[in-house]
């Protein structure tokens, strides 16, 4: 029997079609999907009415707005369902399959697509690097190299023969070509169920070669896959979004931490998946340090699998409480919106089956409705009420809310800002051809554009300056919270020591570590936001300066829109598992091989630090450093969105030169007629963003 591929996933969202109530919740994403068809209409009228001064920034704006896709990611506890519900959020009931590999650390980002335009690519998956292996086999990623400076030689070896057994997996499914593979990219203009579990589902080792290809070769790449990009239209959803399903966040290596900590750095909107049977333990810990370093607009919490609950109307409300009393405990974001669901009721929706509910869920059902719905809900159809149970009608409106008010109305504000900048140039523009300028003075165009590079260079140069001396700050802050650490964890070991002697196992929460470099980010952030803010409003003034200096009162309706500070990205390595997060077997025999208590506190100053040393080098690198380039290309697009303005102005200085006469033509008064609309247009979106955000 051959591989027969399975159908490809279609456009539609379900096998019985896209119903309205799917995109019920969206409407706020329907409402910003149409000012961004408004924005991208106007913005090409802009272009065809530019010069070839203003014609590349406003086709940079065109691009800026085509590639927005909002991205939100999903992470929650192991089995609490996840998949499950990106598979609902997606519209495709069994679109990924939910017995994901264990041993796999793979990201699945699902690219949503309105309408029916085909891309070329339907699917890409990136396969580790040699590195990230050699990393992963020969320290057994970073839980192996915690055991090691720990000497907890029994856990490493633990780890290394768990690795050791992917390992032989990997080779004898893949044989000479397991190095070779290390490092590709896989696209295939398609993708189909056979496909997905090629790469990221667990296989059967057990298999002949002749048997495991009638199987479509199931988890033939799956050790080795690092993520998977999938393409695929989704017509309940108004606007493009990635959403983006990440492992389980208590791994036996820790990979999957980085490898969701990494998710979330892309990420403005996090969706926390729960589940209802295990709500939020101290077990969780792992995923309660991700969360407190998340803001509470960007934190939905969504508590699945009401269905298995014998009495959710009961239930729920005391699951809340113990969720937010956990947040509360942990300085985690208390006000975050939680929302309770059953994505297994949902997908029976999607897939026509609501018939087959079992019945102890149906039994759920029935108790979750009686308290949840009102009576004007009761003449709805009951795919309908089921899928408004569910919790997806209200998780869409989540969403879509967080992502139309934290990222999507900013971003059309910044680009239709600049949009008024450039149209109101093109008025200028108009204004020299005709009038000229005062005093009809001929301007020089040459030192105009070399004054201008001269000032660009200047601010530039200033806010690189003053980026650089508060982040030399932020580390200063940093070192001295990790030494303080160092030096009040050592004290009291030794305190314990003396009162307790070495009996008793020693225990230290390195949360206080955390909470000091969160409040050192903080100050860096504020600090650096409002220099910025200070160079942005200095470099406005400098180049309305220089523009009325040249041309004078021709220049006086151009609205040089003022650059925002984007919102920096969230600490999320603060994350990260170290070393006194763990409480096992292996402190007891490190008790156990040292003696005296000069060498407790000697040897685990020496051990802490060194742990802790990567950990401090990351959370003084990597935040800091994309904060640092947001804000410097933000001043860089003004400035280059500024140039635009200089040469459309100076070619219509120009174009005066070579006119006939002092009057437009019937062709110039209709491009000014458009121009003229155009800045009203653009005007009116900007102000109408501005008052939904106040609304919201």
């Amino acid at each position: 029997m051959n591989y027969i591929p399975q159908p490809l996933f279609r456009n539609e969202a379900n096998p019985v079609g896209l119903q309205d109530y799917q995109k019920s919740g969206l409407e706020s994403l329907a409402d910003f999907a149409e000012k961004s068809k408004q924005l991208e209409t106007s913005l090409q009228v802009l272009a065809s009415l530019c010069g070839d001064g203003a014609s590349r920034a406003v086709a940079q704006l065109q691009q800026d707005l085509a590639d927005f896709e909002p991205a939100i990611t999903i992470v929650g506890q192991v089995k609490s369902g996840k998949t499950t519900l990106v598979n609902a959020l997606a519209g495709w009931s069994d679109l990924l399959p939910s017995d994901v590999n264990p041993w796999t650390s793979v990201v699945t980002s699902l690219h949503l697509i309105p309408g029916q335009q085909r891309r070329e690519v339907g699917a890409r998956f990136q396969l580790m690097k040699e590195d990230e292996w050699d990393r992963l086999l020969s320290k057994g990623g970073r839980l192996g190299e915690l055991a090691q400076r720990t000497d907890a030689g029994s856990e490493l070896e633990k780890i290394r023969q768990q690795i050791e057994v992917m390992r032989e997996k990997s080779r004898n499914r893949l044989g000479k070509k397991f190095e070779l593979l290390l490092g590709q990219k896989h696209e295939y203009g398609y993708f189909d169920r056979n496909l997905l579990e090629r790469y990221i589902c667990l296989g059967d080792d057990f298999l002949s070669d002749a048997e495991a290809e009638d199987a479509g070769k199931q988890g033939w790449f799956a050790d080795i896959t690092r993520s998977a990009d999938l393409y695929l239209h989704c017509n309940s959803m108004p606007f493009q979004m990635c959403i983006r399903d990440t492992p389980g966040v208590n791994d036996t290596f820790l990979m999957r931490e980085q490898v969701t900590i990494g998710a979330l750095r892309d990420s403005r909107v996090c969706v926390v998946v729960l589940s209802a049977q295990q709500a939020l333990t101290s077990t969780d810990m792992g995923l309660i340090r991700l969360i407190t370093n998340l803001k509470s607009r960007d934190v939905i919490i969504f508590v699945n699998r009401i269905d298995e609950l014998a009495d959710p109307a009961a239930q729920v409300g005391e699951i809340e409480k113990s969720i937010r009393n956990t947040l509360a405990r942990h300085q985690g974001p208390i006000d975050a919106e939680i929302i309770f669901g059953s994505a297994y009721w949902a997908n029976k929706v999607l897939s026509d089956e609501i018939d087959t509910i079992s019945p102890a869920s149906a039994a759920s059902l029935v108790n979750w409705a009686e308290f949840a719905l009102h009576d004007k809900d009761l003449s709805r159809k009951p795919a309908e009420m089921i899928w408004q149970l569910s919790g997806m009608e209200r998780l869409n409106r989540a969403v879509a809310e967080h992502i139309v008010s934290s990222i999507g109305n900013p971003h059309l504000r910044k680009i239709a800002g600049a949009a008024v900048t450039i149209a109101g140039s093109l008025q200028a523009a108009n204004t020299v051809r005709v009038s000229g300028v005062a005093n009809d003075v001929t301007v020089d165009i040459a030192n105009l554009d070399a004054e201008f590079s001269q000032l660009a260079k200047l601010h530039k140069d200033k806010l690189s300056e003053d980026l650089l001396t508060t982040k030399h700050a932020h580390v200063g802050r940093a070192d001295r919270a990790h030494a303080s650490f160092l030096e009040r964890a050592t004290h009291s070991l030794v305190m314990h020591l003396e009162d307790y002697g070495e009996q008793i196992v020693w225990e230290y929460d390195p949360n206080g570590l955390r909470v000091l470099l969160k409040a050192a980010y903080s100050t860096y952030v504020a600090k650096a936001t409002s220099s910025s803010k200070l160079h942005y409003r200095s470099t406005v003034e400098d180049v309305a300066e220089l523009l009325y200096k040249y041309f004078g009162e021709s220049v006086e309706g151009i609205e040089l829109a003022l650059p925002e500070p984007p919102d920096a990205p969230a600490p999320v390595s603060l994350a990260q598992t170290i070393i006194l997060d763990f409480n096992d077997g292996w402190w007891k025999s490190w008790w156990r091989r040292t003696r005296g208590y000069k060498a407790f506190s000697d040897r685990f100053y020496a051990m802490i630090a060194a742990e802790t040393q990567d950990f401090i080098a990351q959370f003084k690198s990597l935040p800091a450093e994309e904060f640092t380039q947001q804000l410097e290309s933000v001043l860089n697009s003004f400035l280059d969105q500024c140039r635009a303005v200089v040469a459309e102005i100076g070619a219509g200085q120009v174009e005066r030169g070579n006119m006939k006469g002092p009057f437009l033509s019937g062709e110039d008064q209709g491009r000014n007629v458009a121009i003229e609309n155009l800045v009203v247009e653009f005007r009116g979106l900007v102000r109408k963003i501005e008052a939904d955000g106040k609304l919201a």
